[in-house]
């Protein structure tokens, strides 16, 4: 395969734009710096489009090297033809490779393989063959009997399985039946026990295939994880059998019956089985793919809020029992002051609350208040903006998101930031500052803790973490960083900035005081010249 001539194809490129962005991915130039500093070279291809085509490209080329395992795995079995080296050529998917490899893939012990061993090959091909004149399949397995094999009947069996794995390892007909199951098939559930809880609207349901939403396929696919519902695929037997049929029965010979009942069972042992995972399968990274993207939209737009800057802000934790955790916060993020009130049920301690406020926004001369919106925020709210009314000083508040900042208070790096604080106070300190700057406070949570997508926990942790790896890398770039007082954190996210990398710019920052040259990054300890090229146009 031409895999930039198939890039060109598949994305509508230029022949120059495809070869020119394959070049840069394989230079090992970093997806925002070729977005952003390579555009007369890739013809302003975004970096969106740029990561799909990376990661096509990755697929393609895994392709190629698995065509190139089987090329190698069937020659030396010494059973390569014209027709399969032709037919692996042509594969567009790991699925059609697989078909084609599936009858030369060395196999467990099956029941085919036991009738081989007992020489009964002979006899299912000649069977299979349905030859006209051919004697019937019982007079040909009299010359079979032996002492393994003691009568007509087990010989015929044994005949028969063999059959049934030629027909299920035929690429043909398990291309002809994954089709019809796909466009004619119903995916089904029913209930495992009484108690079905939120899947109680599956108890007795069943959707097309084909248009069944991707939420669905991945909430009854936790149901029978859970051990609630009863998956399958329900599809006609009738067609299937048809279709394979059409393609292995032949002449209406005496051997033909033999043949129809290889062939049933055959779709029903092994060819169907296979089919549902495999469809199962491709519906589940189906819907894991449409919920990643969701997610990583989801996380983009959190991420890409304007941040609210140059003002001292209140950071408030609320909370029943344990009481609303406070956190004053400078302009640039530095904590001044922290506390615990109690406006909320069963304390109720209003009064007193709004004296400690009040006497923390004189002191710090406090513009904003940042409210979480977990539990108790509409009580801690009201108490907000009645004191904000008293007050009549210009002061704004803002309810935040405070998705994820329990896990970061939890974290080792907020300990190491704060370890004079205790979680909840932590907590406070980052709801503030997610108003101030929600990129810079965001980037120091696993993009998985925001929770702002579906079903995240049962997405394929790898992609899920790539995807939204690259949303972070692309917000962080296309914003800029100020590298005088990013946090490493940030820093790691800027194209070609690695962990160790981005604590050594730190560290030479506190040693050497603020950078007054981007050129001067060039003597931050492994930051060579590729990475220097990389990052340097993200940094402020």
């Amino acid at each position: 395969m031409d895999i930039v001539k198939q890039l060109e194809l598949e994305f509508s490129l230029k022949p120059w734009q495809a070869e020119n962005t394959v070049k840069l991915i394989d230079d090992g130039n970093t997806i925002p710096f070729i977005a952003r500093y390579r555009k007369e070279a890739t013809g302003s291809l975004d970096d969106q489009l740029l990561r799909e085509l990376n990661d096509r490209l990755n697929y393609l080329r895994s392709l190629e090297e698995q065509k190139e395992k089987i090329i190698a795995s069937i020659t030396e079995q010494e059973k390569m033809t014209d027709d399969i080296a032709k037919s692996i050529e042509n594969a567009k998917t790991m699925t059609e490779l697989e078909d084609i490899y599936r009858p030369f893939r060395p196999k467990r012990k099956t029941r085919a393989s036991v009738a081989k061993a007992l020489g009964l090959e002979p006899l299912a091909e000649a069977i299979y063959a349905q030859e006209k004149g051919t004697p019937a399949p019982e007079i040909l397995a009299e010359d079979y009997l032996t002492d393994e094999v003691p009568d007509i009947e087990s010989a015929l069996q044994g005949a028969k399985d063999i059959i049934a794995e030629l027909v299920s390892d035929d690429p043909n007909g398990r291309k002809l039946i994954r089709y019809a199951v796909h466009n004619n098939g119903m995916l089904t559930s029913k209930g495992a026990d009484d108690d079905l809880g939120v899947y109680e609207m599956y108890k007795e349901y069943s959707e097309p295939v084909k248009s069944i939403a991707g939420h669905r396929v991945l909430a009854v696919n936790r149901g029978e994880k859970e051990g609630k519902l009863k998956v399958s695929i329900d599809f006609d037997k009738t067609i299937a059998t048809d279709l394979l049929f059409n393609i292995h029965c032949k002449n209406n010979t005496k051997a033909t019956d033999l043949v129809i009942e290889a062939v049933e069972d055959s779709f029903s042992r092994l060819i169907f089985p296979s089919i549902e995972r495999e469809i199962r399968n491709e519906l589940t990274d189906k819907a894991c793919e449409s919920s990643i993207k969701v997610f990583g939209e989801n996380t983009r737009q959190l991420l890409m809020q304007p941040p609210v800057k140059g003002n001292v802000t209140i950071g408030l934790d609320p909370g029943y029992r344990t009481g609303c955790k406070v956190a004053v916060i400078s302009e640039t993020g530095k904590v001044l002051d922290t506390g615990v009130i109690y406006p909320a049920p069963p304390h109720n301690k209003i009064d007193e609350a709004k004296k400690t406020i009040t006497a923390l926004v004189k002191k710090h001369n406090v513009k904003m208040f940042a409210i979480g919106n977990g539990t108790a925020s509409h009580e801690t709210e009201v108490f907000a903006a009645e004191l904000i009314k008293e007050l009549d000083c210009g002061i704004t508040y803002m309810v935040v998101s405070e998705a994820g900042a329990s896990v970061y208070s939890a974290s080792k790096l907020a300990a190491e930031e704060f370890p004079q604080f205790d979680v909840s106070l932590r907590s406070a300190v980052s709801i503030a500052r997610r108003l101030q700057d929600p990129l810079a406070e965001l980037v120091k949570i696993d993009p998985k803790a925001i929770g702002v997508g579906q079903y995240q926990h049962d997405m394929p942790q790898k992609e899920l973490s790539a995807e939204l790896d690259g949303v972070v890398e692309s917000c962080v770039n296309s914003v800029g960083v100020d590298l005088n007082t990013a946090s490493p954190q940030l820093l790691s996210r800027v194209a070609g900035v690695s962990s160790a990398v981005a604590k050594n710019i730190v560290a030479y920052r506190e040693e050497n005081g603020s950078f007054t040259s981007r050129s001067e990054l060039k003597k931050v300890a492994k930051l060579g010249p590729k990475a220097f090229e990389q990052c340097a146009g993200f940094l402020r």
